[in-house]
């Protein structure tokens, strides 16, 4: 999860809830589409994207070689009622401040870092500096905590701060979001009839391996078994269950893992052999195998529980291979290497977003309501830009961390939508 590249993100979330949760959460998000057109056309979703006005200027925030991603305006006023505009959890119940102040703590450190004066001084939005984002984020902080409501808040955004937006897929504003989890997996420290399927430690003479670099294939056979007999000989970290888990775990770029003992340890990136990550989803796809309309990770994986034979088809397909390093219960970490908070952390493409910055996202997220199910609501979420992901590539997607564990997990296998992304600096 480290250095040049971090956990390889997927085509969809893998994850294991049913078909009938996938149909409860397309028709919810039926419901609340259907509710959303008879809201003041003032308070729909148009608003929050790049004003037309600005949109008609970009000519005006071209660098030499490449049009700018991020695009200056005013923060979002809030319609009365309009709950979606406001971090409402932050105030609720059980407050979120704790978290989100952890994250902006882990932020900040990130920041005194050389790694982050470095990736300031190379920044391709200028009025973006390293010290405007400390003083954004110690400002930020101080609101936080002496405000007493979501609008109050808010409203304080307003009188103090700008929004830089991503200019998303389509130049209006429009960003995917999906989300990822850490999962926890039942492992074993040594291999045994139950537990036959590795995951590996960083080569240690990586470096001086002939390019290209062997593919997943080449590195551990078809049947994921045959590492034992090249390279990887001697580097098993862990072993696993099931042939899914340890490409999961590589997709994921983290795991926690139940050993036999009852101890609980995790693992995290530690490095890869350099080729581009492919989605067996996508594959299956070309394949004629599964329709790309509708599809979800829990679909993909129902695709394989029935036929668990051919993931020794699709799996060594993704020639992209990740090693581990043993992290002994520390939490995920994200590519600025501070632990990811979850709800709070998000994944960008850093070679064009600013690492450690506050950022606010405004998208639909899946929700388990107090009778177990799961629904979507439009939310608003401030949140801190600390990962990036081979799949996350270009202004128009985010990967939000959803935290550890088959909740999350749920919820990350069923997270695709569209939405915004801003990013706040003080005026």
């Amino acid at each position: 999860m480290k250095n040049t590249l971090t956990r390889l993100r997927k085509f969809n979330k893998i994850i294991c809830i049913s078909l009938p949760v996938v149909l409860s959460i397309l028709l919810v998000r039926m419901q609340s589409l259907a509710h959303r057109e008879l809201s003041p056309p003032e308070c729909r979703v148009k608003k929050w994207d790049i004003p037309v006005s600005l949109t008609a200027e970009n000519q005006n925030v071209f660098t030499q070689k490449q049009k700018a991603v991020l695009i200056q305006r005013l923060p979002v006023t809030c319609c009365q009622g309009d709950t979606s505009c406001l971090d409402e959890v932050l105030y609720g119940e059980i407050p979120d401040k704790k978290a989100l102040v952890s994250a902006i703590a882990r932020s900040l450190q990130y920041l005194q870092t050389t790694n982050a004066v470095a990736a300031y001084q190379n920044y391709q939005v200028t009025e973006i500096k390293r010290d405007r984002v400390i003083k954004s984020l110690k400002r930020f902080r101080e609101l936080l905590l002496k405000t007493n409501s979501a609008t109050e808040l808010h409203q304080a955004i307003e009188r103090e701060f700008v929004l830089y937006q991503s200019v998303g897929k389509d130049t209006k504003g429009s960003v995917l979001f999906t989300a990822y989890y850490e999962p926890l997996y039942a492992a074993s420290r040594v291999p045994t009839a139950e537990y036959r399927y590795p995951v590996y430690r960083l080569p240690p003479d990586l470096n001086s391996w002939s390019k290209p670099h062997p593919t997943r294939k080449e590195l551990e056979g078809v049947d994921g078994l045959q590492g034992a007999k090249g390279k990887l000989r001697g580097l098993e970290l862990f072993w696993f269950r099931d042939r899914l888990e340890p490409y999961l775990a590589q997709i994921e770029g983290s795991a926690r893992l139940q050993l036999p003992d009852g101890t609980q340890t995790t693992i995290g990136y530690a490095g890869n052999n350099a080729y581009n990550y492919k989605s067996i989803g996508r594959e299956l796809v070309n394949d004629g195998k599964l329709p790309l309309e509708g599809i979800t990770m829990p679909i993909i994986l129902n695709y394989f529980q029935k036929y668990p034979q051919e993931l020794n088809i699709y799996i060594p397909r993704d020639r992209s291979f990740v090693f581990f390093q043993e992290n002994h219960g520390e939490p995920a970490q994200g590519f600025i290497n501070v632990p990811l908070t979850a709800e709070r952390s998000i994944a960008t493409d850093k070679s064009l977003m600013p690492p450690g910055a506050l950022a606010l996202i405004h998208t639909s997220i899946p929700f388990v309501n107090p009778t177990g199910k799961m629904e979507e609501r439009i939310v608003s979420r401030y949140v801190l830009d600390q990962d990036t992901g081979g799949a996350i590539k270009g202004a128009g997607r985010v990967d939000y961390f959803l935290g550890t564990g088959k909740l999350a997990g749920d919820r990350a296998g069923v997270t695709v939508s569209n939405g915004q992304l801003f990013y706040l600096l003080l005026k």
